[in-house]
């Protein structure tokens, strides 16, 4: 089961592999928005995968496309609702809201 390590509250979760990050976020009660239920529409789940990134699944269109719409985002951001874990461990920043 992979680690994800939250920043910044340095809460970590294991999680199973095949589970979204956002699944493993809110499993540590982390206080992340997801409006859409995971469908990659509304891109209130926004983070930044700061390690990890290779073991986890690539952007699929939607959430590509959604990314282009949202201020901020760079070269390591995901919509957590989207980004799917492999067997490595991954550190994510979720964004202070």
């Amino acid at each position: 089961m992979p680690v994800v390590t939250i920043q910044p509250s340095g809460n970590t979760v294991s999680a199973a592999a095949g589970s979204s990050i956002l699944a493993a976020l809110l499993q540590a009660g982390e206080k992340i928005p997801h409006k859409c239920d995971g469908k990659a529409e509304c891109g209130s789940c926004h983070i930044f995968v700061q390690e990890g990134r290779k073991s986890i699944s690539k952007i699929q269109r939607a959430e590509n496309e959604k990314l282009d719409a949202i201020v901020g985002v760079g070269s390591k951001s995901r919509l957590a609702c989207q980004a799917i874990l492999g067997e490595e461990d991954v550190t994510v920043e979720v964004p202070v809201i």
